[in-house]
């Protein structure tokens, strides 16, 4: 707690608050959202076993458009790293040292999961556990890596996709929604693999909105008079769009949002549900949809109506510091979320005590409201054990930060970042019945560990120059 009030008290007065309140509340509705729809059942060998209950919830798919948070995630993730490209950049640093001092809160991390689900895995292998189910359990407890795959591409495409939004402004999200089309287009009429491009493009065009939410606050009021248009500094005599952040926007973001949306899902052919169903022919969410951008279109206009009040509350030292120990473990609670399942429904199988009620039946109503307690209490845990790997990575920085890199130093940055998310996404596409003793690929894991390990090398200092 003591803690806690030297960050509040430390907090810089031109701080976006709102943006730390929104990253918080997007994860919490995550961890909450996969395990309110839980369900468990036993196979025919009357092993335990785990899925989504949106299958048999039909009404509650426009809920959906509420609980899909991970465009929120992606809008505040460009705010920050925008805003920290920059702080970066003002005080002579460059795009490399950015990237691997921006890593750093990413990849320890996972990389604590990684380390402590194979050392898991390990041991299962060697009391002859089947190595088929090793991988079910290890994919099952690193569905969160695939999410985190796409945001750390977006992290890396940071510096020139900043330099595009700079040039180019509000066209860069328009001309990536346009390529969201495309792959809609094609998966609608043909194999799902033509959308592939969508994971990338979706994401990146939210991630745009950010960058574009960051100048509108970092830029002095005058910056948008004279209709002929002022200088910029990156395009003289050229007046480049904003994303405005008054309550006329907000409605109009939030209408528009929903208007196409409802046009796309109600008249048009993607689902309604914005979170993956079992058994549906299209993911809205994987890959990111026309319909999922509408949506986070709407989320957007709403964010922008609820700033003032929001803004009003973090003024508070209670709520304010509430959110700043939320966001020192943000990624340990998202990363550990589902494990904390596993290991729940571990213990209540061993001791005879797992409940197994069909889904929407009053039984399994009832057991929402003590399954999410355990489940809290078993993460709290998690937390309190795997949580100071995050909350140290983020307090230390790179201790010279005018130093330039070398260009071997930006060519092993790029290399060791390029292994670590090529590892994470050999492990989220891998197949969930392969018979993995470590429960990854061995190849994806010697190429995680390898990236991983440069990157804290680079970390260091090594390979820079005054």
């Amino acid at each position: 707690m003591r803690r806690l009030r030297q960050l509040a008290e430390r907090t810089p007065a031109g701080r976006e608050r709102y943006v730390d309140l929104l990253r918080a509340l997007a994860i919490t509705m995550v961890v909450f959202g996969h395990w309110s729809v839980t369900v468990i059942g036993r196979d025919v060998a009357g092993q335990a076993t785990g899925h989504s209950a949106l299958g048999d919830l039909r009404w509650a798919y426009p809920l959906t458009w509420l609980a899909q948070v991970m465009p929120v995630f992606f809008l505040v993730g460009g705010y920050a790293n925008a805003a920290s490209l920059t702080r970066l950049r003002a005080r002579g640093g460059d795009a490399t040292g950015w990237l691997i001092d921006r890593s750093a809160r990413l990849v320890r991390p996972t990389s604590t999961l990684l380390l402590v689900l194979t050392a898991a895995a390990a041991v299962a292998w060697l009391r002859d556990i089947d190595p088929t189910q090793i991988r079910q359990v290890f994919w099952f407890a690193t569905i969160p890596l695939w999410f985190l795959v796409a945001y750390l591409a977006a992290v890396a495409l940071t510096p020139p996709m900043y330099a595009l939004h700079r040039r180019l402004g509000l066209a860069v999200p328009l001309a990536l929604v346009a390529l969201v089309g495309l792959g809609d287009i094609g998966r609608l009429s043909g194999p799902e693999e033509l959308s592939y491009g969508n994971y990338l493009f979706g994401w990146l065009a939210v991630h745009q909105l950010g960058f574009a939410w960051h100048d509108a606050r970092a830029a002095p009021p005058r910056a948008e008079t004279d209709a002929a248009g002022p200088s910029t500094p990156d395009r003289p005599g050229i007046r480049r769009r904003r994303l405005p952040t008054s309550r006329r926007a907000g409605l109009v973001f939030l209408a528009g949002g929903l208007g196409a949306a409802l046009l796309l899902t109600v008249l048009g052919p993607w689902p309604v549900a914005m979170l993956k169903v079992p058994d549906e022919r299209l993911d809205n969410a994987a890959p990111p949809s026309l319909a999922l951008l509408a949506v986070a279109a709407g989320q957007l206009g709403l964010i922008l109506l609820l700033r003032g009040p929001a803004e009003r509350l973090l003024r508070r030292t209670g709520p304010w510091q509430l959110v700043i120990g939320v966001n020192l473990v943000v990624l340990t609670v998202f990363l550990w979320h589902l494990t904390a399942a596993i290991l729940l429904i571990g213990l209540l199988d061993a001791v005879g005590t797992l409940p197994t009620p069909a889904v929407d039946t009053a039984a399994w109503w009832a057991w929402r409201v003590p399954w999410l307690l355990l489940l809290g209490a078993v993460l709290a845990v998690l937390v309190a054990i795997f949580g100071p790997v995050e909350a140290r990575s983020g307090r230390h920085r790179i201790r010279r930060p005018t130093l330039r890199g070398t260009p071997a130093r930006s060519a092993l940055a790029v290399a060791g970042y390029a292994a670590v998310v090529a590892a994470l996404l050999v492990n989220s596409t891998a197949p969930q019945q392969a018979p993995e003793p470590l429960g990854t690929p061995v190849p994806a894991l010697a190429a995680y560990l390898a990236g991983a390990g440069v990157l804290r090398l680079l970390r260091s200092g090594w390979g820079t120059r005054g």
